[in-house]
């Protein structure tokens, strides 16, 4: 599954990074969201927060490791899909 990451990451359908991942779900861009499992508190909550108000579901499925690797990247902790074709992929 963390491949169709990669695919969406590609295609230049995903905001990796907490603060692009936010900025992300304040612009209402953000379809569906991944937080590392192995997030900070701080960090969890910060997302959360944000994606609870703006009514952005979040998968916290992945560790970090498993979200840099699919998008190519060093430490991710939280990730936003942008493009609601992706974010059905997951929902299923």
């Amino acid at each position: 599954m963390p491949n169709r990451l990669g695919l969406a990451q590609v295609a230049g359908k995903v905001k990796s990074g907490t603060d692009f991942t936010v900025e992300a779900i304040r612009n209402k861009q953000a379809k569906l969201v991944f937080l590392a499992s192995d997030a900070s508190d701080n960090t969890k909550k910060r997302v959360l927060d944000k994606a609870r108000f703006y009514e952005v579901p979040v998968l916290e499925i992945f560790d970090t490791a498993t979200l840099s690797k699919a998008v190519g990247k060093n430490n991710i902790k939280a990730l936003a899909l942008t493009d609601q074709g992706f974010a059905n992929m997951f929902k299923k």
